[in-house]
C-alpha cells in the first residue's frame, strides 16, 4: 500500500485517494442486487449436520447454478447505469527484443475495420497518465526503443463494437507484418530486481543462541556492479553485521572447497522451466468512464481489490481526464496467485478511459493469455551439502540461485527470497548460507504462482537429500530421520517455527509403508515381469510456509434474534472452498455455522482504520509512534493469496465469534440457567465459562441444562448483549493484541480493532453508542504490536506434506507413467477434509505436470511470441495422475484445540522430487533439469 495515510472507512465511502474519490463495491452486492444473485451465499438446502460437519459446500448450488459472478462473465448490458454499447479492446506487441521498435502497419485492415481509438505512449505522456512505479517503466514501448522482453505492448487498439473487433483481431493475430522494427540492437539491460543472502551458524547445539544469523543480527544485500551483485568489499549498509555475515560465509565456502576428511560434500547444479498457470478465467476487465460525471466504473478480476483501486487512482489522478470518482467492482476470480500483483488490471483501465464514453472490455484470450499472463520462474540453483561420513548429519548446506523474473519485476524480489528461505526443506543445518538474485530478462513478466519460489528449491533439495543417501549407501528416510527439523530447533534464519513440529512422525509412517519397504523385490519382479519398462519408487516430503509476515484479515459476525448467522469477510473464495470453512469456523464458539456468508466484502466503515507506512520495512520507532493513533492498523487489508485463509482468515472469524460469545450468549445463558429463587438451577453448581459446550447445536456447562442456539441468540437480543462483532487483525509472524472495554468489562484479545453491535433490547445509552454504521467502535486500551525485527524471520509459519510415488518408464520411448502416489498431509485441526482433500489431488496433479510434462522455450520461439496454446503446452490429464489408485493420509490434531494451517500452495511440492527420484530408482539416471522429459531420460539411457 501506498506511503500516504489514509482511513478505511474514507477509502470505502468515496473520500479522496490522489484527489479521486473510490468505492468498491463486489459484483453480487447491494448495488447489484437487481440483476446479480447477491455475492451473500446461502445454500437453499442445509448444507451441515447437527454436529456442524459440511454435507456439501455452502456455495454448491450458487456455484451450479451460476450464481457465482465472475468479471470475465460481465458485459455493459449486465451493469446498472451503464450504457448498452459494449466496446472491445486488444493489445499489440513487440515479439523481437533483438530490433528497435520502428511503429506498426494497420494497412492491412479496410478502412470500416480501422480501429476506433489508438493509444500509444505519446498518448500517456502527452495525456498525463502516471503508470504504477511497481510495474515498471514503458507501458507502451515507445518508437526507436529496444523491447525490453518478448511481447513488449506497443498500442491498445480500440472498437467500439464487438463485429468489427472481431474480424479485425482475426486478420492481425499471427501476422507478423503488423509490428515493424528497424536495426539489431543489443537486449534492454537493467540491474537485478532484488539480490539476498541469508546466513547463518548456530551455537553449540541446535537449541543454543545462535552465532550469527538474519533474525538475530541481518540480513545481507550487496553492490550491483554490471547488472551483478557483488558480495565483497560491499558497502556495510548494516555496520559491522554485514562484515560477520560476510566472515561466516567466506568461512563455510573455504571449508566446503577444502573439506575435511570425514565429510563428504555434495555439489551439483538443478534448473527449472517456466510454467504457465492454466488458469480457466484468463486476465480481463471492463469499464466504462462517463464524461459527464468523470467517473471510472470498472470490472477486474483481482485478488487484491484494494491495492488495484488505490493504484489505479494514483495512475490517473495527474491526467488530464479529470477523473473525479473510481467504482471498482471486483469479481470472483481464479489463478493460483497470478490475479495479484497483475499489470492487465492496469491496461484494462487505460481501455475504459480512452473509450470516449463507451465501456471498453479487454480480455485476452487463450493465446494472448500464453504470450501475457503471469508465469512461474525458472531457477538456477548451485547447491552444496557438506554431510558427516561417520554419523549422516549434514554439516554445511551452501545454495546460491540465480532467478529468471522475465520482462518486468512484478514480484520477483520476494519470489527470489522466499524461495532462497525455503531451500532448507525439512532439515536442521547447523550453518547455511543461502543467496538468491532475480534477474530481468527477455522473457514473459514471472511472479506469483501456486509455490512462490518454494517448488523450485525445495524440490531440488529432495533430489538432493537422495542422491546423497545414494551416495552414502543408506536409506533416504534414515538419512531425512537423522536431519529432521525438531521442535524448538531454529531454522536457517534463525527463528523458531510455531508449535510441535510433527515431521519425524511422517516419516515413519513413510518408512513403514510397504510401497517403501519391499521397493527393492518390487522392483526385480516389475522389471523382469515388464521387459519393457523399468520399475521405481520415490520419496519426497517438504514443509511450506504460509502467509507473508503482513497479514491483516478482517471478519463481522452477527446474529438475529431468531438465530440467523452472517458471517462478512474480505477474504476472496478463489475456489478453495473458503466459503465453506469459514462459515463452519463460527460454529466453534456459536455451535451454529453461519447461515449466509458474504466473501470479498470491502465495506469495513465501521472500524474506520488507517494505516501508513510499508508493514515489511517500517522501523519500530515509527511503527511506535503511529500506535499512539487508536485506529491505525499495520496494514489494511491482506490479498487473498499466500495460502493465508483457513490460518490467517480462520483467525479473525474465530475471534469475532469468540467476542460474541464471551459477551452475548454466555451471559445469556447465565441468565437463562440462573432464572428462579436463588439463583436457579446454576447457584448449587460452579458454572464456568471454560466448561461451556456446544452439543447439537445446544449450550451446556458444568451439569447444565442444554439450551438451543435459537434460544440464546433471542435472550441476548432482549437483554441488549453484543449480538454483532467486527474484527481486524495484524501478523507478523505473530499477532498483534489489544485490550479493549467490551460491554463494561475489560480484555485482551488478539485483534488490533474491535467494533461490537447491541441487541434489540439495548438501552438508550448503549444505542447511543452505536454510531459507527450501526456499531459502537471501541478504543484501544493498550496495544502490543509485533517488533519488526520479526521481519527478518521470513517465516515462522508451516505446513508438511510427504508423498511416496511409484513409476513405470518405457524403456524405448523414455515415457514415464505414475502408478500410483500416497500422500501424508499434517495440517492442524481439519475444517473440512473433503476441501483438504481435493486441494491434495489437484496440488499433486500440478506438481506431475510440472515434473514430467509441462515446459516452454524461455525466449525465442516461447510464449512471448503469441503463437502458444493448449495444442502446444501438455497439462496432466487424468491418465497421468493415477487419478483412481491414488491414496492420503491426513494427520490427526494433537488437540481439539490446534489450529488450521494453510496447505493450498505445499501440496503440490513433494511429488516433484518423489517423481524425479522414483525415476532415478527405475533407471539409475539422476535428472537435475525439469522436466524430466521422455527425450532427456532416452539420451541418459543411450548415453
Amino acid at each position: 500500500m501506498s506511503n500516504r495515510e489514509f482511513s478505511r472507512r474514507a477509502f470505502l465511502q468515496g473520500s479522496i485517494i490522489a484527489g479521486i474519490g473510490v468505492t468498491l463495491a463486489p459484483l453480487g452486492s447491494r448495488a447489484f442486487a437487481a440483476l446479480f444473485e447477491p455475492q451473500v451465499i446461502a445454500s437453499p438446502q442445509p448444507w451441515y449436520s447437527a454436529n456442524g460437519q459440511a454435507r456439501a459446500r455452502i456455495d454448491g448450488v450458487s456455484k451450479a447454478c451460476g450464481a457465482k459472478v465472475f468479471s470475465r462473465d460481465i458485459r455493459a448490458k449486465d451493469m446498472p447505469g451503464w450504457p448498452t454499447q459494449q466496446g472491445h479492446a486488444m493489445l499489440l506487441k513487440a515479439t523481437k527484443a533483438d530490433h528497435l521498435y520502428a511503429g506498426f502497419d494497420l494497412s492491412m485492415l479496410p478502412a470500416e475495420l480501422q480501429p476506433d481509438r489508438i493509444v500509444t505512449a505519446a498518448d500517456l505522456q502527452k495525456d498525463g497518465i502516471a503508470w504504477p512505479q511497481s510495474h515498471g517503466p514503458d507501458p507502451f514501448l515507445p518508437e526507436g526503443q529496444v523491447p525490453m522482453f518478448i511481447g513488449h505492448p506497443v498500442a491498445l487498439l480500440i472498437w467500439k463494437d464487438f463485429e468489427r473487433f472481431r474480424q479485425a483481431k482475426n486478420k492481425l493475430k499471427f501476422n507478423d507484418k503488423v509490428i515493424r522494427y528497424g536495426a539489431k540492437a543489443e537486449l534492454y539491460q537493467t540491474d537485478p530486481y532484488g539480490s539476498f543472502r541469508y546466513v547463518r551458524v548456530g551455537g553449540d547445539n541446535p537449541f543454543a543462541d545462535d552465532t550469527f544469523s538474519s533474525l538475530k543480527d541481518s540480513m545481507l544485500f550487496p553492490l550491483i556492479r554490471e547488472r551483478k551483485p557483488v558480495w565483497s568489499q560491499q558497502a556495510k549498509i548494516n555496520g559491522d553485521l554485514t562484515e560477520q555475515g560476510l566472515y561466516y560465509a567466506e568461512q563455510m565456502q573455504a571449508q566446503l572447497a577444502s573439506p575435511p576428511d570425514d565429510w563428504l560434500v555434495f555439489d551439483e547444479r538443478y534448473r527449472t522451466q517456466s510454467v504457465e498457470p492454466a488458469a480457466l478465467e484468463t486476465d480481463n476487465g471492463n469499464g466504462w468512464f462517463d464524461p459527464l460525471t468523470k467517473t471510472l466504473h470498472f470490472v477486474v478480476s483481482t485478488q487484491c481489490p484494494f491495492e488495484v483501486a488505490e493504484q489505479t487512482a494514483h495512475m490517473l489522478a495527474p491526467s488530464q481526464f479529470g477523473v473525479a470518482k473510481l467504482n471498482l467492482h471486483p469479481g470472483y476470480t481464479v489463478g493460483y496467485g497470478s490475479k495479484d500483483n497483475n499489470i492487465f488490471v492496469f491496461y484494462a483501465a487505460l481501455a475504459a478511459i480512452y473509450g470516449n464514453g463507451v465501456p471498453v472490455r479487454l480480455a485476452n484470450d487463450r493465446y494472448e493469455q500464453f504470450q501475457s499472463g503471469i508465469k512461474r520462474h525458472p531457477f538456477d540453483m548451485h547447491y552444496q551439502l557438506a554431510v558427516n561420513k561417520q554419523d549422516h548429519s549434514f554439516q554445511i548446506f551452501r545454495a546460491h540461485m540465480d532467478v529468471d523474473g522475465g520482462g518486468r519485476a512484478n514480484y520477483s524480489s520476494s519470489v527470489a527470497a522466499v524461495g532462497a528461505t525455503a531451500a532448507q526443506s525439512i532439515y536442521y543445518l547447523p550453518r547455511s548460507d543461502l543467496a538468491a538474485t532475480a534477474y530481468h530478462s527477455r522473457g514473459v513478466e514471472a511472479g506469483s504462482m501456486r509455490g512462490y519460489g518454494t517448488l523450485q528449491t525445495m524440490a531440488a533439495t529432495e533430489m538432493m537429500v537422495d542422491e546423497l543417501a545414494e551416495r552414502l549407501a543408506v536409506d533416504a528416510i534414515e538419512l531425512r530421520k537423522k536431519n529432521v527439523l525438531k521442535t524448538g530447533m531454529k531454522n536457517t534464519q534463525g527463528a523458531i517455527p510455531a508449535g510441535a513440529l510433527r515431521l519425524e512422525e511422517i516419516l515413519d509412517k513413510a518408512a513403514r509403508h510397504e510401497l517403501w519397504k519391499a521397493r527393492v523385490e518390487r522392483k526385480q519382479k516389475f522389471d523382469q515381469d515388464d521387459p519393457d519398462h523399468l520399475y521405481g519408487v520415490g520419496f519426497a516430503i517438504c514443509q511450506k510456509d504460509f502467509g507473508t509476515g503482513s497479514e491483516s484479515p478482517l471478519a463481522s459476525v452477527e446474529f438475529s434474534a431468531e438465530g440467523k448467522v452472517k458471517l462478512r469477510h474480505v477474504g476472496i473464495d478463489m475456489g478453495t472452498g473458503m466459503a465453506t470453512s469459514q462459515a463452519l469456523l463460527v460454529a466453534d464458539f456459536l455451535g451454529h455455522p453461519a447461515d449466509e456468508i458474504k466473501t470479498g466484502e470491502t465495506d469495513w466503515a465501521e472500524l474506520a482504520l488507517t494505516t501508513s507506512g510499508n508493514p515489511y520495512i517500517i522501523s519500530q520507532a515509527d511503527q511506535d509512534a503511529a500506535l499512539k493513533n487508536p485506529r491505525w492498523v499495520g496494514k489494511l487489508a491482506s490479498a487473498s493469496s499466500a495460502t493465508n485463509s483457513a490460518y490467517y482468515s480462520g483467525h479473525a472469524t474465530r475471534e469475532a465469534a469468540r467476542v460474541l460469545f464471551n459477551h452475548g450468549l454466555w451471559p445469556a445463558a447465565l441468565s437463562i440457567w440462573g432464572q428462579g429463587i436463588f439463583g436457579g438451577a446454576a447457584n448449587p453448581y460452579v458454572v464456568r465459562r471454560e466448561d461451556a459446550n456446544w452439543v447439537e447445536g445446544k449450550l451446556t456447562a458444568g451439569g447444565m441444562q442444554p439450551i438451543a442456539f435459537e434460544v440464546l441468540a433471542k435472550k441476548a437480543h432482549e437483554l441488549g448483549l453484543v449480538t454483532g462483532v467486527s474484527v481486524h487483525g495484524f501478523n507478523r509472524w505473530s499477532w498483534a493484541s489489544a485490550e479493549f472495554e467490551i460491554d463494561g468489562q475489560r480484555e485482551s484479545v488478539p485483534l488490533d480493532a474491535l467494533a461490537v453491535k447491541y441487541g434489540d433490547g439495548a438501552d438508550s445509552a448503549k444505542k447511543s453508542r452505536m454510531k459507527t454504521q450501526g456499531y459502537h467502535l471501541l478504543d484501544r486500551v493498550a496495544v502490543n504490536y509485533p517488533v519488526t525485527q520479526l521481519n527478518n524471520a521470513m517465516v515462522t509459519y508451516y505446513s508438511p506434506v510427504a508423498t511416496l510415488v511409484e513409476v513405470k518408464v518405457n524403456r524405448g520411448s523414455g515415457e514415464v507413467k505414475v502408478l500410483n502416489h500416497h500422500s501424508w498431509l499434517e495440517c492442524g485441526r481439519v475444517i473440512v477434509p473433503e476441501l483438504v482433500l481435493g486441494q491434495l489431488e489437484g496440488g499433486v496433479a500440478m506438481g506431475i505436470g510440472h515434473a514430467l510434462l509441462e515446459e516452454m522455450p524461455l525466449y525465442e520461439g516461447g510464449p512471448g511470441e503469441g503463437t502458444w496454446n493448449f495444442n502446444r503446452y501438455q497439462l496432466p490429464l487424468a491418465k497421468h495422475v493415477a487419478v483412481w489408485s491414488q491414496t492420503a493420509e491426513i494427520l490427526p490434531p494433537l488437540s481439539a484445540s490446534d489450529p488450521a494451517k494453510g496447505i493450498a500452495e505445499v501440496v503440490m511440492i513433494p511429488v516433484v522430487g518423489a517423481i524425479v527420484n522414483a525415476i532415478a530408482h527405475a533407471t539409475g539416471k539422476r535428472f537435475r533439469d525439469l522436466p524430466v522429459s521422455p527425450a532427456r531420460i532416452k539420451e541418459a539411457l543411450n548415453g
